[in-house]
């Protein structure tokens, strides 16, 4: 005769399992991003004042790495805006629209 299943336990694991599973990141690296909200400096930048505005709202960046927090299993994006590069979650970026120029942040016409 089998023992019964302790379903709390098998569902205990099966969660543990889970956390250890890298979430897959959503964008890439080179891929071209927009900020959705003001990005402020955390403390990452000395030389600049806590809470200045390091990339603002609708700033154009390109992703120049894709790491992962394993505390949280979220995605953490390095993105260089015009003047430094900064660490971003997924929730703080957005794929560019197609045709906006870094230099300029003005939609090309047709």
């Amino acid at each position: 005769m089998n023992a019964p299943v302790d379903t709390a336990a098998h569902a205990a694991a099966l969660n543990a399992l889970a956390l250890h599973e890298p979430r897959v990141a959503a964008y890439a690296w080179g891929q071209r991003v927009i900020a959705l909200d003001d990005l402020v400096n955390d403390g990452s930048y000395p030389e600049r004042a806590v809470d200045a505005v390091l990339a603002e709202r609708g700033a154009v960046g390109e992703i120049v790495n894709v790491g992962h927090a394993t505390e949280s299993n979220e995605s953490i994006y390095l993105v260089e805006f015009v003047g430094c590069v900064i660490g971003c979650f997924e929730d703080e970026i957005a794929p560019a629209p197609l045709g906006l120029l870094p230099e300029t942040d003005e939609v090309q016409g047709g």
